[in-house]
């Protein structure tokens, strides 16, 4: 299969990546590594990729290294695919309006925009996201919902694909979403030689959810970002984790609570986005996770701890929140320990 045009030298397919100082350098090295070494002797032409510094002055990331590049915002609203790296908070909080007028540029004029990771943050603030599907890393999760609400956030995947617009979660899924664009413009076949010579995947079952550590890793006061002792909810919800392997209802939380069961339904869902009977899903499904890691009971005893009852609910719940199998998920991570 023949290269797809584009508007670079020899009709190459031009992928221009936005870069703001010290942007995470893996997230940076992936799009080099597939779109920036040459392969034409695997489809010709391949793509030109273009470092197009998005902040003025020298570009320098955590590790030290600096980037010196001749490519500026300018490049980046010309070329055929825009890409926004992963960058640090002080991006993520406040985008450096050229470079957000320069990606809405770039839509305008029909090219494909992705954000690799926290990027998304930049595509959203622009408003390419509004009224779509978009992911980032699982730990800004919360963050990224509760600054972009009118962004349908999806925290199982790896990569969300939304006509022109792609978004993807953190880290090793920007291997997969990079992948995916070669696989979208060259074919399956391209694809696969790519990531045989990066000796990764060509692709990979499931969502990034399997990947999220479990709340019950994390420190209690870290737990739920948004339950802050003054909102109320905190003691509560710690009562609910030390009960998941008993029946939970709506009433039961609203007592523990001290307060209605309607005032208690609509302050949960101001404060952590969702309602009390979802979040106690994810709880025991968070703490089969946990059991499944640092355990060898069986499935049926996981689902009798978690408050599941049995193991065809638990089978049923697990996948629907994690895309994997309680099976497949203790193959990986046991085996990793």
């Amino acid at each position: 299969m023949s290269a797809i045009k584009g508007t670079g030298a020899a009709g190459r397919h031009v992928v221009a990546v936005a870069v703001t100082g010290n942007a995470p350098l893996f997230e940076l090295a992936v799009p080099c590594e597939v779109f920036g070494i040459d392969r034409s002797e695997i489809s010709d032409p391949w793509y030109e990729l273009r470092l197009c510094a998005a902040e003025p002055g020298v570009l320098r990331t955590p590790a030290g290294l600096t980037l010196h590049t001749p490519y500026g915002l300018d490049d980046l609203a010309e070329a055929d695919t825009v890409i926004v790296a992963a960058c640090e908070r002080r991006v993520q909080l406040d985008p450096p309006q050229p470079l957000l007028d320069a990606v809405r540029t770039a839509h305008a004029r029909g090219r494909r925009i992705v954000s690799l990771c926290s990027g998304a943050y930049v595509l959203a603030a622009a408003g390419l996201l509004e009224g779509r599907r978009a992911t980032t890393h699982w730990m800004n999760a919360a963050d990224f919902a509760r600054r972009f609400p009118d962004v349908t956030y999806e925290p199982r995947a790896l990569y969300v694909q939304e006509g022109t617009v792609f978004t993807s979660a953190g880290t090793g899924a920007v291997i997969d979403l990079c992948l995916h664009l070669v696989r979208h413009d060259l074919g399956a076949a391209v694809a696969n030689e790519v990531a045989r010579r990066m000796v990764v995947p060509p692709h990979r079952e499931g969502g990034q959810s399997q990947y999220a550590r479990s709340l019950a890793h994390l420190p209690r006061g870290a737990r739920d970002p948004r339950s802050r002792p003054d909102a109320g909810l905190g003691p509560v919800l710690d009562w609910a984790r030390e009960r998941l392997h008993e029946p939970l209802t709506v009433a039961a939380l609203a007592r523990a609570a001290h307060l209605s069961e309607r005032t208690f339904a609509r302050r949960f869902r101001e404060i952590l986005g969702t309602t009390p009977l979802q979040w106690i899903l994810q709880e025991r499904v968070r703490l089969a996770q946990e059991l499944l890691e640092t355990t060898d009971d069986p499935v049926e005893s996981v689902a009798r701890r978690t408050g599941f009852g049995t193991a065809a609910n638990l089978r049923h719940h697990f996948a629907r929140l994690t895309t994997v199998s309680p099976q497949s998920y203790r193959q990986v991570f046991r085996s990793s320990k």
